[in-house]
């Protein structure tokens, strides 16, 4: 007996939960199906990434470039422009205009008359449990879900607490382990210094959200002190021929770092930039990182993984520009260093650090520490109640280099004897661990079409053995 329609949980609202739903809701396949989305929020669209309201929070990629569907590349472009007739595809336009955008997709989805329907569950998820019929969610409430296949699209986890802060001063209420929290920049004092751990795009962010509050001043630490290359509307987009020829000739992080330079060298001759070197390496980065060994990622991650980061995920170029004035005016200071220690002293906190070269250590009295590092991709020891399980039931497995959990080529995730799943599924950041990227809007995009594909297809031949 066939049970129509098929049921899809998809855990999980933000981009890829939200794109893979749409894209379900848009198939014309034989199988009709009843998708239950649910999340801990209740709203749509509205995470890390597209949840901020601040003017200052801009999408670190331009509009035209932002599309959410793979075939057709302007038409996050057009939605923007149908909001504001200056928008140019050019632009780098506020998040928020962007989570209005997936939420629209998806009404417009629904709203389409398609035979398959979707369905919304406010809760956390506490299990889940295969069975020879299909899988059982169940809810931190204890209510039970009953699927055909689940896609898990959870996304981004809070910062990990960063070395050198003991666990007497996490506790402080000085500190802020997670910037993007509701409410959680309010409480930092604006008549004293900040301390930011971290220099990449999240402390950009912060930075801007704290001088627009009138915080006094703040301070920038990180190992080696990098920042965010921006983002260069004059130069051309990459093609394939800006990519380093020789660099799909070699399995080893060193050629691989020789190929680019001497690529860049190259172009630059010819008035060409870095930038197209390295947006030209986008379409085969997954298959890059996948012919590394274990050995060689180690070392990538090790010692380039922090300048790839600041040239491959650029700023837009007012953020970029807003935060340089913040420096040359001497609102925001950058360090290079080890942090060693921090004390709740009264109403302030002593951070002690070592500047990187030295071993002298210098302290610095501040109104309060904010964690700048960005989500947490390291899942081994998690307390996440829905990973926790997955991962005592054999039924997934993190990653060993701590960058998401082990994921099959067609989307399906790989339990602890290795085979794919029948039933579950992921798509989102924790993905890295396969493709080394898939943080952003491009990547994440076919990530999406993709596993619903997958998803369309599995149900297809369920009804069909059935």
């Amino acid at each position: 007996m066939v049970r129509e329609p098929f049921t899809v949980a998809i855990v999980g609202a933000g981009f890829s939960g939200v794109m893979t739903a749409t894209h379900l809701l848009r198939a014309r396949a034989n199988v009709p199906i009843r998708i239950v989305m649910i999340n801990r929020s209740g709203v749509f669209a509205r995470g890390v990434a597209y949840g901020t309201n601040s003017a200052t929070h801009l999408l670190n990629v331009p509009a035209g470039r932002m599309s959410a569907f793979p075939d057709d590349p302007t038409h996050f472009f057009r939605f923007a422009q149908s909001r504001d007739p200056s928008v140019a595809p050019g632009t780098f336009v506020r998040r928020s205009v962007y989570g209005e955008y997936l939420e629209d997709n998806l009404t417009a989805a629904i709203a389409a008359g398609s035979p398959n329907t979707l369905e919304q569950i406010v809760a956390a998820i506490k299990s889940v449990e295969p069975d020879p019929q299909g899988v059982t969610v169940t809810t931190e409430f204890g209510d039970e879900v009953r699927a055909d296949r689940v896609v898990l699209a959870v996304g981004n986890y809070p910062p990990a607490h960063p070395p050198g802060l003991p666990e007497s001063f996490l506790a402080s209420p000085l500190y802020v382990r997670d910037p993007w929290k509701p409410g959680a920049l309010s409480t930092v004092p604006t008549d004293a210094t900040v301390l930011l751990v971290g220099t990449g795009l999240t402390m950009y962010d912060v930075a801007l959200d704290l001088h627009t509050r009138g915080v006094r001043s703040a301070i920038a630490v990180s190992r080696r002190g990098l920042l965010p290359r921006p983002h260069d509307p004059s130069v051309s987009p990459a093609e394939a021929t800006h990519r380093p020829p020789a660099i799909e000739r070699t399995y080893k992080v060193t050629d691989y770092v020789h190929a680019a330079r001497q690529r860049i060298r190259e172009l630059e001759k010819d008035g060409g930039n870095w930038r197209q070197v390295l947006d030209s390496l986008r379409p085969i980065t997954p298959s890059l990182w996948q012919r590394l060994s274990i050995t060689e990622r180690v070392r990538f991650l090790r010692h380039l993984r922090p300048y790839w980061d600041v040239h491959r995920h650029r700023a837009a170029p007012e953020i970029w520009g807003a935060v340089d004035q913040l420096r040359k005016k001497g609102w925001l200071a950058i360090h290079c260093c080890r942090l060693q220690n921090a004390e709740y002293v009264g109403s302030a906190a002593v951070v002690s650090w070592t500047p990187r070269g030295t071993d002298h250590v210098e302290d610095s009295r501040v109104g309060a520490v904010v964690n700048c590092t960005g989500p947490a991709t390291d899942v081994r020891g998690t307390d996440d109640a829905l990973l926790g399980d997955l991962f005592a039931k054999g039924l997934a497995k993190p990653d060993s280099l701590g960058l998401g959990i082990n994921v099959a080529i067609d989307g399906r995730v790989l339990g602890t004897s290795g085979e794919p799943s029948r039933v579950l599924y992921y798509v989102g950041p924790l993905i890295r661990a396969r493709d080394g990227e898939g943080t952003a809007v491009p990547e994440l995009r076919v990530q999406a079409a993709g596993v619903a594909r997958t998803v369309l297809d599995s149900l297809s031949a369920l009804r069909a053995a059935v």
